[in-house]
């Protein structure tokens, strides 16, 4: 695949979170240093979709969403319409756990036919981490102008990749959207 770019989601209200989403703490680091530290062996080409100030402390260009209040489909639009590259790697800012060989993973078995490749297990999806061909811009355009902003809807109208991973990866993969789900995850890994 010809060079990646890789953009992380640090937008949205975090309700459940009460804090920006990116920097909660985790293990003594904020989740954005934990999943930059697992981009960093791949490429250093990495941009923020986030207006906050918070993460001004880190190097990375950042970008704030083109249309407000549309959830990860306005920030997945935000980005490709600033990418330079045909393929980016799209990532949410709560996965603390994410690693370089599941993010190498994604990258080698993605086919350039696809216009999104994402991992799925039996149970769950996990759009917010995925491959994103920059020319799927007008189709994820069209959903936000008509309000349809469910990522499950836009995997149905594009051709997608799913890879297929044990149920147990699932694990690294998790998003944290609270405080309880902070504390489950500590309890897990002690």
């Amino acid at each position: 695949m010809e060079t990646l770019t890789v953009f992380i989601l640090c937008g949205g209200k975090s309700s459940r979170m009460q804090s920006e989403k990116g920097l909660v703490l985790f293990q003594d680091k904020p989740f954005i240093e934990h999943i930059i530290q697992a981009i960093l062996p791949i490429t250093d080409k990495i941009k923020l979709i986030t207006a906050s100030k918070e993460y001004d402390y880190l190097k990375y260009e950042k970008i704030p969403d083109l249309i407000l209040d549309k959830g990860p489909l306005g920030g997945i639009y935000t980005a490709l319409s600033h990418s330079e590259t045909e393929f980016n790697l799209i990532l949410s800012c709560d996965i603390p756990l994410i690693s370089t060989e599941l993010l190498q993973e994604l990258i080698s078995k993605h086919t350039e036919e696809a216009g999104i490749t994402v991992f799925a297990s039996e149970s769950k999806m996990h759009p917010l981490i995925g491959i994103y061909s920059k020319k799927i811009v007008p189709i994820i355009k069209e959903s936000i102008d008509s309000n349809e902003l469910k990522m499950m809807d836009l995997l149905a109208k594009l051709p997608h990749q799913i890879i297929n991973i044990e149920e147990s990866e699932n694990f690294y993969l998790t998003n944290i959207n609270s405080a309880d789900e902070l504390n489950d995850l500590n309890i897990n890994l002690t």
